[in-house]
C-alpha cells in the first residue's frame, strides 16, 4: 500500500483537502487528533505528562490543554520536552494505522513532517499551500483570534516555500483555485502508483 503524507502550514486547509480524499473512499489519518488521543488513553505519555506538570495537569482523565498551552508558549524548553513524549507516541500510533489499512492508498495528515523526520516513512509527499494572508484571515476566523497571535505561531512553523519545495506534488488552496479537481487528477496519479 502507498503511504502518503499531506502537509501544509496551519490555515492551509489540509484537513479541507483531506475530506476530499475521504469522500474518494481514502483513509486519512490525523496527526491532531491522534496526538490528543495519546495523551488521554496511552498510559506511559500521560504519566510522563504529570510527571513534566504535575498530577494536577489533568482533570479527571481529561488534559488540561488551556493550562498547558499557557505554560508552554512561555517556555520553548518545556515545549520541546512535551514534544519529545507526544511525537514519538503519535507516529508510532499513525505506523500501526497505516499497517492495518486495506485501500490502495492511505494518507497521513501532519503539519511537521519535515520537522519531525517521519516524512522519511512517506512515499509521496503532498503539500497544501495557501497564501500567508488567506492562512491568517482562515485562522482569526476559525479560531476567534487576533492577527497577532496567528503571525506569533505562524512565525513558530517551518517557512511555507521551504516546506513546499520538498513536497512531491502541491494543491493549491487559496479561496479561488477549484480543490475538487486538483485531488481528482492526483488521485488518479496515486491510483497509478500505488498498482
Amino acid at each position: 500500500m502507498l503511504k502518503v503524507g499531506i502537509t501544509g502550514g496551519i490555515g492551509s486547509g489540509k484537513s479541507t483537502v483531506c475530506q476530499v480524499f475521504e469522500t474518494l473512499g481514502i483513509p486519512v489519518f490525523y496527526a491532531d487528533l491522534a496526538a490528543r488521543s495519546v495523551t488521554e488513553t496511552e498510559p506511559q505519555v500521560v504519566s510522563q505528562i504529570k510527571e513534566l506538570f504535575g498530577a494536577d495537569i489533568y482533570i479527571g482523565n481529561k488534559l488540561d490543554r488551556q493550562k498547558v498551552a499557557s505554560l508552554v508558549f512561555a517556555d520553548k524548553d518545556l515545549l520541546e520536552k512535551l514534544n519529545n513524549i507526544i511525537h514519538p507516541a503519535t507516529i508510532a500510533y499513525g505506523r500501526k494505522w497505516l499497517e492495518s489499512q486495506s485501500a490502495p492508498y492511505a494518507i497521513k495528515e501532519a503539519a511537521i513532517f519535515f520537522e519531525s523526520g517521519s516524512n522519511k516513512d512517506m512515499d509521496v509527499m503532498i503539500g497544501v499551500f495557501a497564501p500567508v494572508e488567506v492562512r491568517i484571515q482562515r485562522i482569526m476566523e476559525r479560531d476567534n483570534t487576533t492577527r497577532e497571535k496567528v503571525l506569533d505561531r505562524i512565525s513558530k512553523q517551518m517557512d511555507e516555500d521551504e516546506k513546499m519545495k520538498l513536497c512531491d506534488h502541491i494543491i493549491t488552496n487559496d479561496g479561488t483555485t477549484a480543490i475538487i479537481p486538483q485531488v481528482l487528477a492526483l488521485h488518479e496519479i496515486l491510483l497509478a502508483r500505488a498498482k
